[in-house]
């Protein structure tokens, strides 16, 4: 039996390999600077009456305003994302539907279909839950009654297709905020039934599968999502609802367990951020701000703590908002 995370070389491809849990799949030697002069934040979709396909991109380790990146193959908002250092992807989402879609985030232009979900949800996070090889899509709801479910599933980001089953939270939730180390998958808050925000982080390791488990709690329990963003050594959750929107950073040591610490704040209250990072920066951008649509993006520094500061703005002012990168702490 071949362990997860095994290198082997490709004598055929002359190529190195790892095993992911499930195939192998080839290493690629590249980086965020060389293919895109940096690593690059990617937003798409977002309600903005109705929901929009809009996808927009921003240069993480500059400030400014978002630039036109293409379209979604759908217009949708609250979908899940994942991301390699070559390819973003956007999953499910309102209208509820079970389309994946992905771009090669070096370049732009439209996105293209990559599979589907195991069933049409909504009510993703808004933040990428991927290592360089897998991509996770957590929790959620099913139509017509918006049913929230516990269900972990995973894609090969290289390959396209359908999603396989991992794996269940500990029980039924929307809005999961989620980020990652390489190894590490991490959830925190979210709803659960009827109405419910919760403090709970659980973790998961992406070569494997199976049940999350107990890592400790945020600061303070809240939904609307908590967006996630990390580098491989920290993870950030920002924002959320409680229920009216807040400004609160937290954050955690993904290889340990324990419970989120203060980071600092928002310039802006609000929740349903898109959220993405580099290896330095945490990125939030759009949101609902009581009362209201946002167009802020804003940054903060993640291994240092304080406030986040101005980056720029979206193309247009939104919630709902799905964000990515091709520089996160998964890879």
């Amino acid at each position: 039996m071949t362990n997860p995370g095994a290198l082997r070389f490709n004598t055929d491809s002359l190529k190195m390999e790892l095993f992911d849990g499930n195939q192998w799949v080839e290493l690629v030697a590249t980086s965020a600077d060389s293919q895109t002069g940096g690593a690059r934040g990617v937003f798409g979709g977002g309600y903005l009456a109705p929901s929009v396909n809009v996808i927009e991109y921003i240069t993480i380790s500059t400030t400014g305003n978002s630039q036109d990146f293409g379209d979604l193959t759908l217009s949708t908002m609250m979908c899940g994302t994942a991301a390699s250092i070559t390819r973003g992807l956007f999953g499910g989402g309102s209208p509820f539907n079970n389309t994946i879609s992905y771009v090669t985030i070096s370049s732009t232009g439209d996105a293209q279909d990559f599979g589907d979900l195991s069933s049409a949800r909504r009510d993703f996070s808004a933040s990428p839950c991927s290592s360089s090889t897998r991509g996770l899509f957590v929790g959620g709801s099913l139509n017509p009654d918006a049913t929230k479910v516990n269900t972990i599933e995973y894609v090969t980001i290289s390959s396209t297709g359908d999603t396989k089953d991992f794996g269940d939270l500990s029980n039924e939730r929307t809005i999961v905020g989620t980020c990652g180390s390489s190894t590490r998958a991490i959830f925190a808050g979210g709803t659960i039934n009827p109405a419910v925000p919760v403090n709970t982080i659980e973790f998961a390791t992406f070569s494997t599968l199976g049940n999350s488990s107990d890592f400790g709690d945020l600061t303070s329990a809240r939904t609307g999502p908590t967006s996630g963003c990390s580098n491989a050594v920290r993870g950030l959750f920002a924002g959320g609802a409680a229920p009216g929107a807040v400004n609160v950073i937290d954050y955690i040591t993904i290889s340990t367990l324990g419970n989120a610490v203060d980071f600092g704040d928002l310039t802006i209250a609000r929740y349903s951020t898109g959220a993405c990072s580099s290896s330095t920066r945490g990125v939030w951008g759009g949101g609902w701000k009581n009362p209201g649509y946002d167009d802020t993006i804003d940054y903060v520094t993640i291994m240092s703590t304080g406030n986040a500061v101005d980056f720029g703005n979206l193309l247009s002012a939104r919630w709902g908002v799905a964000g990515l990168s091709n520089g996160h702490g998964g890879l």
